[in-house]
């Protein structure tokens, strides 16, 4: 089939809507922490049954010393304090809204690769990063009293938000400086090393939110948790459609299509996320939320096309 690659990136696309919205309502029932202990709990559990599957090994292979630490460096920043962040955000601002302002970890990603690895803001990524500013601000930005400009969210959501897409960014840059440190193992395939590099980022997010949880509540909400079928199948199916679905078919698209081509397909994320939105949280739908969706997807799509 010609269009394999298309086809995949625009499924991870809808499997990262899925995650989007099934974390929001997951998040409101069970709690923040609550949920991400239970997600990182169950990623290196499916993480374990695959690699044994997969290579007959308990553990993943080829990691270093180095490789685990920036890994794990990875998982403290994009997992424990971007997802706290984005599960906050959600609860706050709802899905919708939290999956429009991460399309800044792209620019997030650009900054933090220009400072640690000298790579070169180009004008393109410069251009992208306004146009994806500028599409965030349709959305979020109205008119307030006196003809002044006023947020149209509560700034505690926004900041949450801002501060996930920030940690999203800086953690993938992390996560590659790792994976460079990853020993070549004779027979696996290249496209398993984010599978074992992303089991350490998984430590190091059930170590924090575990902590995080063990200070702030106790262990009650998770013993409650674990009682509640339905909040357990939803932790089930948001860790299914993100860490596996998601990454596992993402690495497939850029197989069979470039990657460039790939990763501005898989970030239509807030705009397919309109609907399901208004259907499931009964979100009211305007112009300017619609506008400012596509427009940052266009600035995303500059970072990665230009």
């Amino acid at each position: 089939m010609s269009y394999l690659g298309e086809l995949i990136s625009i499924g991870v696309a809808f499997s990262w809507t899925a995650t989007a919205l099934l974390s929001e309502f997951g998040s409101k029932r069970l709690g923040n922490l609550t949920l991400n202990v239970l997600r990182m709990a169950l990623a290196i559990l499916f993480s374990l049954v695959l690699f044994i599957v997969t290579t007959g090994d308990l553990l993943p292979v080829g990691a270093t010393r180095e490789a685990c630490g920036w890994m794990l460096l990875s998982g403290l920043v994009g997992y424990v304090i971007g997802d706290f962040c984005l599960f906050q955000c959600y609860i706050i601002i709802g899905s919708r809204f939290g999956q429009l302002f991460m399309t800044l970890a792209p620019l997030a990603a650009a900054l933090m690769a220009w400072v640690t690895l000298g790579q070169h803001l180009t004008l393109m990524s410069i251009v992208a990063m306004v146009v994806t500013l500028f599409g965030i601000g349709i959305s979020v930005l109205g008119r307030g009293n006196h003809h002044k400009v006023s947020l149209r969210l509560p700034l505690n959501g926004v900041l949450f938000a801002i501060g996930a897409a920030m940690c999203q960014g800086i953690g993938l840059v992390l996560s590659k400086i790792g994976m460079n440190h990853f020993e070549v193992v004779a027979g696996m395939p290249e496209w398993f090393l984010p599978f074992n590099a992303n089991f350490y980022r998984c430590i190091a997010g059930l170590i924090g939110f575990g902590l995080l949880h063990w200070f702030r509540d106790g262990f009650t909400p998770m013993r409650k948790a674990l009682h509640d079928g339905r909040g357990l199948s939803v932790a089930i199916a948001t860790t299914i459609f993100g860490p596996f679905v998601g990454v596992g078919f993402s690495l497939m698209a850029v197989q069979y299509t470039a990657a460039g081509i790939a990763s501005t397909l898989m970030a239509m994320t807030p705009i397919i996320i309109l609907l399901p939105s208004r259907w499931f949280f009964h979100e009211k739908l305007t112009w300017r939320a619609v506008l400012g969706a596509m427009i940052s997807v266009v600035g995303v799509s500059l970072f990665f096309l230009g």
